[in-house]
């Protein structure tokens, strides 16, 4: 090993720069390998933490759907699932859509001028998601907490009313950090829902019109399932009604979320509804870690083969700076032959310089790689709205660590083999008599 550190300091700037080489690949590296970690340990964790033990969709709907068909008698099956498995502790009907909301101070500029002249530039309608839901239904759900006004007035759904959309309509809304600050409404407020979006500025006043107004009760903080939206929140009925006619006859949803008393009876109790509802398809917590894990491993493929060129050019130019150096050192390789060093080790000698090489790769990779990764993550954070507290993007673990180190070693033992082969296959006297 002191016979490689030796050599390495006769050629210090080319020392430095295949080390830096080595070091930007081991970095690369770990950067993508720490983001894919992360990415998918908080969405594990977020999944574990949101109290959903199974989810019902309709029939033949796959979890990795960008969207899910309706589900039927949303109100009936929130519950008649428990009537089918008692250890449903709680089976909450979701409608999520998609929908776009205006304030006040629009609905005032564009009533000021028939042709929207009068709206200010850069003030819109702003579309976000919205989901309608049973505010009693979510016992053992993490729901988002409400941290301004009283939220909703009733735990049930009221303009359900046995059965029928005939029982009074509250009109209540409840926002999020996200919505709220976007409409800069707060507690109190009213602002429009509709689902149809305006044509432009002109058609901004005709939109008012024909949408429906809803009183801000509560200002909730960002919720997990949903972390990156804007939300906004309503009782089922009424924003089925929102909707239109198709939604509350057939009394639609997106998703039943369910929370079992025993989650550890996951399976049985998927097979028990599975059974129960032929139209519905029933996901395990463990279905939906897959899908995560799925999407979590096309990115871990495509981060890899970035990782895997960066790492094929630096042990190409690892391998190079070798050849060079024996080259270099041919008529010394050979004094060494002569005097009864073996062929091993002057091969041995080659690999020795190409894994301090890696050693030194890994001083500089592993520190930039490190710092890059929280790098991005703090960027991520701040770019993404709505993120729960503790969801980080980056995660650093042994596999991590050990990848770094995996890459290292890999580049040094490939990177010298055809040099070492060279070294040991030099002539002895053709370089002694070398001038």
């Amino acid at each position: 090993m002191v016979d490689a550190l030796t050599g390495l300091r006769r050629r210090p700037g080319r020392t430095a720069a295949t080390a830096f080489g080595i070091g930007l690949a081991t970095a690369l590296v770990v950067l993508l390998l720490s983001l894919a970690s992360g990415i998918q340990q908080s969405s594990a964790q977020l999944a574990t933490a949101s109290g959903v033990d199974l989810l019902a969709a309709s029939a033949n709907t796959s979890i990795t759907s960008a969207s899910f068909p309706p589900v039927e008698s949303a109100h009936y099956l929130a519950g008649a699932m428990g009537r089918s498995d008692p250890n449903v502790a709680t089976a909450s009907p979701w409608l999520v859509t998609p929908l776009i909301f205006g304030n006040t101070s629009l609905r005032t500029a564009a009533n000021a001028s028939p042709n929207g002249a009068a709206i200010p530039p850069g003030w819109e309608l702003d579309g976000a998601a919205s989901i309608g839901w049973i505010p009693g239904r979510n016992a053992g759900l993490e729901v988002p907490t409400v941290y301004a006004g009283p939220g909703f007035s009733d735990p049930g759904d009221p303009h359900y009313a046995g059965g029928t959309y005939a029982g009074p309509t509250t009109h209540e809304v409840v926002l999020d950090q996200g919505l709220a600050s976007l409409l800069n409404a707060t507690v109190g407020a009213t602002v429009w829902a509709s689902p149809q979006a305006a044509a432009g500025p002109s058609a901004v006043a005709g939109w008012y019109r024909n949408a429906s107004a809803f009183h801000v009760v509560g200002l909730s903080g960002p919720y997990l399932l949903f972390p990156s939206s804007s939300l906004g929140f309503f009782y089922l009925s009424e924003l089925q009604q929102l909707l239109g006619p198709s939604a509350t006859r057939g009394d639609h949803a997106s998703l039943v979320l369910l929370h079992l008393a025993d989650p550890t009876q996951a399976a049985r109790d998927q097979s028990i509804l599975t059974t129960a509802f032929p139209n519905l398809t029933v996901f395990s917590l463990g279905n939906i870690l897959g899908a995560v894990e799925q999407g979590v491993s096309i990115y871990r493929t495509f981060g890899t083969l970035i990782g895997l060129v960066g790492v094929v050019v630096a042990t190409l130019f690892t391998t190079t700076v070798l050849a060079i150096s024996v080259d270099e050192r041919s008529r010394e390789i050979a004094i060494r032959r002569a005097i009864g060093f073996r062929r091993a080790s002057v091969g041995w000698l080659v690999v020795q310089e190409a894994l301090v090489l890696g050693a030194l790769g890994l001083a500089v990779g592993l520190p930039v790689g490190l710092a890059g990764a929280f790098a991005v993550n703090g960027f991520l954070v701040h770019l993404v709205n709505g993120l729960p507290a503790g969801f980080s993007f980056v995660a650093v673990d042994p596999l991590v660590i050990g990848s770094g180190i995996a890459v290292v070693t890999s580049i040094g033992l490939v990177a010298s083999i055809g040099p070492a082969f060279y070294a040991m296959r030099l002539p002895i006297a053709g370089e002694l008599r070398a001038p």
